[in-house]
């Protein structure tokens, strides 16, 4: 057969992206088609807006902190509207590189959605058309999810969040995953009164422990109300205010509800049940090593196959589509040891196993933890904690698990994954010298195992 394109990308998000331009690099006629703005969940509604509004959040308790330091500062005051303006003008910045980038590599960019209506034939919704390529790649991302309750179109998603009016006076946030913690922060540091809802029995679920309850502390010491083994039932709207009802017999009035209580992959209405391309419960795309789904012609990569729902795994999906098909060169993403980051206040930074998960996988594990005032909290006077700890394999003295909460803990942990993933043992970590005064020394200075307390 004869195709309009040999790759035809569905998507223009991060895994769509890298995958439309190295293809194009290649020589492989490609295009790309996107229903919004090029750049995906992490540029448009995601991960840098996200933390261009962290940013803006902890100045207020900076300019706080500097009367410990000398300086007075008066007047301060701030405008949301003029945060929004700003974000938004750097969002379309960095979606005019996402989709400039493809062209610039020799691909033909779409701003159509695009329905796939045959193995081979992409239907173009906003130019009325169809074409065919010899691949199609869904690249679609995902969505969040609210659930069926009565009153949820009161409520917000993290989508909205990013486009308010104005700032609430209350909000009630819903959920217990970095994104509810994160957007916690985030509306506590601009001034808004904060509660965060949670049907479970500790925020973050999956980090370890020692995460999860120091940042929680630290949460209520800034004013954060945290009400777990709690869930909406129902959102009632008055005149005045919203009242979330919950599951415990109790009513929060707020003026905005936000639920962060997941994310669904976009597949409706894609048209890919109807050709047979297996997907899962939730509509995920099942693919193989290579990301190739049911029907052959039909790849998918990033969070529409819902496996590991971060950026860098959307690209690096990306990379490895193109090389499995283009370069013949099979080299399956390696998801061990895979660092990430929860951008609270302050950030936890995290690489391999948690407590809970190596004391399960390994005969013996050595626990070396380390809790501290930072240096730039004791003139601040803020009593907030580092909390720093090391996993070890007590049989190899591998470090298997490093685990942050600290100012900078993501940028800390990205440097330490690369000894992890190399295999870096607890010898290692003490023969590296310490860089003095830094918070970050404490991981090569620490010599003393936790040792749990006996219960009786």
């Amino acid at each position: 057969m004869t195709f309009d394109y040999d790759l035809f990308v569905i998507g223009g998000g991060s895994g769509g992206v890298r995958s439309a331009r190295l293809a194009a690099k290649l020589g492989v006629r490609t295009a790309i088609a996107e229903e919004y703005k090029f750049g995906g969940t992490c540029v448009v509604r995601g991960c840098v807006p996200k933390k261009l509004f962290v940013y803006a959040s902890e100045f207020g308790r900076a300019i706080d902190d500097a009367s410990g330091y000398g300086w007075t500062v008066e007047g301060k005051r701030f405008d949301w509207k003029a945060l929004v303006a700003a974000k938004d003008k750097e969002i379309e910045r960095l979606s005019g590189l996402y989709s400039g980038g493809v062209e610039a590599a020799g691909g033909t960019v779409f701003n159509s959605r695009a329905e796939v209506v045959g193995p081979h034939t992409v239907r173009l919704l906003a130019e009325d058309r169809t074409v065919t390529a010899e691949r199609i790649l869904i690249a679609t991302g995902g969505h969040p999810f609210l659930p069926d309750i009565p009153g949820i179109e009161h409520a917000i998603t993290s989508n909205e969040a990013f486009h308010l009016a104005e700032l609430p006076q209350k909000i009630v946030i819903v959920g217990g995953g970095y994104i509810a913690v994160e957007f916690a922060g985030i509306f506590n540091g601009l001034g808004v009164d904060v509660e965060l809802v949670y049907r479970g029995g500790e925020i973050l679920r999956g980090f370890d422990h020692d995460m999860r309850e120091g940042l929680t502390s630290i949460m209520r010491q800034h004013g954060i109300t945290i009400t777990c083994n709690t869930e909406p039932v129902a959102i009632e709207k008055t005149d005045a205010r919203l009242i979330v009802a919950t599951n415990r017999d109790t009513r929060i009035a707020c003026d905005l509800a936000m639920f962060a209580t997941g994310r669904r992959p976009n597949t409706v209405g894609l048209g890919l049940q109807s050709l047979g391309v297996k997907c899962g419960w939730n509509g995920r795309v099942m693919v193989n090593d290579s990301y190739q789904s049911s029907v052959p012609s039909i790849y998918a990569v990033g969070d529409v196959t819902d496996r590991v729902n971060l950026t860098p795994v959307a690209i690096r999906d990306g990379v490895v589509f193109i090389e499995a098909v283009y370069k013949n060169n099979p080299n399956p993403v390696d998801l061990a040891f895979l660092p990430t980051a929860v951008f609270s206040q302050p950030e936890i930074g995290t690489v391999g196993y948690t407590e809970e998960a190596a004391r399960e996988m390994f005969r013996a594990v050595d626990i070396y933890k380390a809790a501290f005032r930072p240096m730039k909290n004791t003139l601040a006077g803020r009593p907030e904690r580092t909390i720093m700890k090391l996993v070890v394999d007590a049989d190899s003295d591998r470090v298997i698990g490093v685990h942050i909460l600290g100012p900078d803990a993501a940028e800390i942990i990205q440097a330490l994954a690369i000894a992890v993933k190399m295999g870096a043992t607890k010898a290692d970590f003490d023969n590296t010298i310490a860089l003095h005064p830094t918070m970050a020394e404490e991981l090569v200075t620490m010599r003393e195992k936790w040792t749990p307390p006996v219960t009786t």
